[in-house]
């Protein structure tokens, strides 16, 4: 097999090196083959090499790998949609298409991937063979070797990215991370992923730090991860593996927190995130990332799938997911869950729309959200919710602006800060909301939040609880109380001048809630209706013609929100950290999903038991109506909020925050870094 695989790989090279230099296919399309071959050249040269660059070879060669990709080039790159349609005319969408799945190549060059390196210059030769004839090939027939080429690769594909996530023997990039010389930043470029300044003074500033300070750091993170096993009532003993998941730059970290982990007995599952189209999910990345060298091209192409998504397609890549994971079953049963570290300071990103992009129909929309329903259900057979935990922990990187290191500083001090004071505030907090069924949020000034959320009954309040006391063990930092609303009597409108989800921008975001449930919704995005509510539907309610509250919540970190307003950073921050400053409602599943017959505890032993709702509950009669597939959190600031208030029976309503600040007794604490920035 290996010798029919090379005699493959050979003739393939060889004959890519050769269209790099063919003139044979007529213009426009002899530019886009030419230069998307000179682009496999250099993934060639970089997989067949015997010696490795020093580093500014490396920056040479990773600067030509992304040249035109970069923000300034964008324009007239073939991975465009707009320029390959203006160019291409109809062959420009499919086209467009090959140009992003090829990008794989770098991956595949750097792994010394020959199988996967193969596939793709096999697939680039069909389509460029089909433009040798005497007459041009339709757009249609372009689609048709594509589509071709994803049902037959499918189940390879998809096997690997299932084994990728759950093995430990797949161990290209923990190779880099426990024996490369991290001094030496060359190593950065060895795992093929963009590398940018912020990738490179993350590094440099891991570097300057002592090593208690960097195990010090890691312990945060791996501690938070133990302690969610330990708080949820879960074995880790019975768990072999961790998913890590991180920014390049943080390998300093990384490998402090290997040992930790394996301390633990837990080895290191550390994978890149998803190259193929088939395996993509939109916007979401799961794996380790490079630089965002341009967030407008990842918009581009978040729904590639369009192209090959049908109800045959799905239900292939379902029974392929189903053998994947009986293949690597054990693996999976000994997956402990992600371990996350998140990275936030990118300059705000508002995507400009591209009428050329490929976009999911109505069906497919449908078809889509079913398939992530199916798919989730057969990863929680194989990786059970009720045994795995996780944790997440965020840091800045240096395009948040200067002072950068003071600011990441900022931000250790935040993810380290007391959770035991944090407790017992918030079980000030919660011992109150547990004495009501209705909360009301209002805001204030411009923001028009009018909200009522209805919470569980309390059959036993000796021993129940709605509210989740957040202590900083998988959600770091510490700083919010959470529980799932009833849906019946939950209504109104949640506002935000702007906030920022999943990497994009929304100006004044309004959604209006009727039983729990999203009805209507608008920003102020772009300059028609039309075009703000298809921003809405694709980023938040994820093409759901209706979402419900998930979640209701109120963030108590008033220190990283007077941080943010410090330095100015405000619309940097990710949801991790923005959710803790002020409350927040999340569209979408609840904060259990998946989960909701695993029993939870406070840390005082009272049982939470608002973990469904109405909609979660219908898993019991039919499964697939019981999940969205998202969870979104979207945050009111402390300054645009008017007031949090508890109703009793009796209609009497006790304030916890009135004007952003706390005056429930007990909570006045929280207002120390308001008061200092008053002094």
């Amino acid at each position: 097999m290996d010798e029919l695989l090379n005699e493959r790989y050979d003739l393939s090279a060889g004959r890519v090196r050769e269209v790099a230099c063919e003139e044979q296919v007529p213009q426009p399309f002899r530019d886009y083959f030419r230069r998307t071959a000179e682009f496999l050249v250099r993934t060639l040269d970089i997989l067949e090499r015997k010696e490795e660059p020093d580093i500014s070879g490396y920056e040479e060669e990773n600067r030509a790998l992304y040249e035109e990709l970069l923000p300034e080039n964008y324009g007239a790159c073939y991975g465009n949609p707009s320029f390959a349609s203006e160019r291409l005319g109809e062959h420009g969408q499919p086209l467009c298409f090959l140009y992003a799945e090829l990008r794989g190549c770098i991956a595949f060059a750097y792994e010394k991937n020959i199988n996967d390196m193969t596939v793709a210059l096999e697939l680039f030769l069909l389509v460029y063979g089909s433009f040798c004839g005497e007459e041009l090939p339709g757009a249609d027939n372009i689609r048709d070797i594509l589509i071709s080429y994803i049902q037959d690769y499918c189940q390879e594909m998809v096997e690997q990215r299932t084994r990728d996530t759950v093995d430990p023997s797949q161990d290209f990039a923990v190779n880099i991370i426990e024996n490369a010389d991290l001094n030496d930043l060359s190593y950065l470029y060895r795992f093929g992923e963009y590398i940018g300044e912020n990738e490179i003074r993350a590094a440099q500033l891991f570097n300057s730090m002592t090593q208690e300070e960097v195990d010090d750091l890691a312990r945060v993170y791996t501690e938070g991860y133990r302690m969610g096993f330990v708080n949820g009532r879960k074995k880790l003993s019975i768990k072999k593996s961790v998913d890590i998941q991180y920014h390049l730059g943080f390998e300093r970290m990384i490998r402090s927190a290997v040992q930790q982990f394996r301390s633990l007995g837990l080895s290191p599952v550390v994978h890149r995130t998803a190259v193929h189209a088939i395996n993509k999910r939109g916007l979401r990345k799961s794996g380790y990332i490079g630089g965002a060298f341009n967030p407008q091209y990842d918009y581009d192409h978040r729904e590639d799938n369009a192209l090959f998504l049908t109800k045959e397609m799905s239900k292939q890549k379902l029974r392929m997911l189903q053998v994947s994971y009986e293949k690597v079953k054990k693996l999976a049963k000994e997956m402990g869950g992600p371990a996350v570290i998140e990275t936030f300071g990118e300059k705000p990103f508002s995507p400009a729309e591209n009428k050329n992009t490929l976009t999911l129909s109505e069906e497919q929309k449908k078809l889509q959200i079913d398939y992530n329903n199916e798919a989730m259900q057969i990863t929680n057979r194989y990786i059970p919710g009720e045994e795995r935990s996780f944790t997440i922990i965020a840091f800045p990187l240096c395009e948040i602006g200067e002072p950068y290191e003071e600011i990441f500083r900022e931000t250790v001090k935040i993810n380290t800060l007391d959770y035991r004071l944090y407790q017992e505030i918030q079980q000030k907090i919660i011992d109150t909301l547990d004495t009501v069924e209705w909360v009301e949020i209002k805001g204030k000034g411009e923001n028009t939040t009018d909200l009522l959320i209805h919470l569980h009954d309390l059959e036993k309040p000796d021993k129940q609880t709605n509210f989740e006391n957040c202590v900083a063990d998988v959600n770091i930092p510490v700083g919010e109380v959470f529980t799932s609303p009833v849906l019946a009597g939950t209504g109104g409108v949640l506002n935000v001048g702007q906030v920022y989800l999943e990497g994009l921008l929304f100006k004044n975001l309004t959604l209006v809630f009727d039983c729990g449930q999203v009805i209507d919704y608008s920003c102020d995005n772009f300059d028609t209706e039309e075009e703000n509510r298809r921003y809405i539907e694709e980023n938040i309610l994820h093409h759901h013609n209706k979402i419900p509250m998930g979640e209701f919540a109120i963030g108590t970190n008033t220190t990283a929100y007077m941080a943010a307003r410090k330095y100015h950073i405000e619309d940097r921050l990710p949801i991790l950290i923005a959710e803790k400053m002020g409350p927040h409602f999340a569209v979408g599943d609840t904060c259990y999903s998946w989960e909701e017959d695993s029993p939870v505890y406070n840390p005082d032993g009272k049982e939470i038991i608002a973990r469904d709702n109405e909609i979660s509950a219908l898993r019991k009669e039919d499964i697939s109506l019981a999940y969205y597939g998202c969870h979104t959190d979207i945050t009111i600031p402390y300054d645009e909020l008017g007031s949090i208030s508890v109703i009793d029976d009796e209609g009497e309503m006790t304030p916890i925050i009135l004007d952003g600040r706390f005056v429930l007794p007990g909570t006045e604490e929280l207002n120390r870094p308001f008061d200092q920035e008053d002094q």
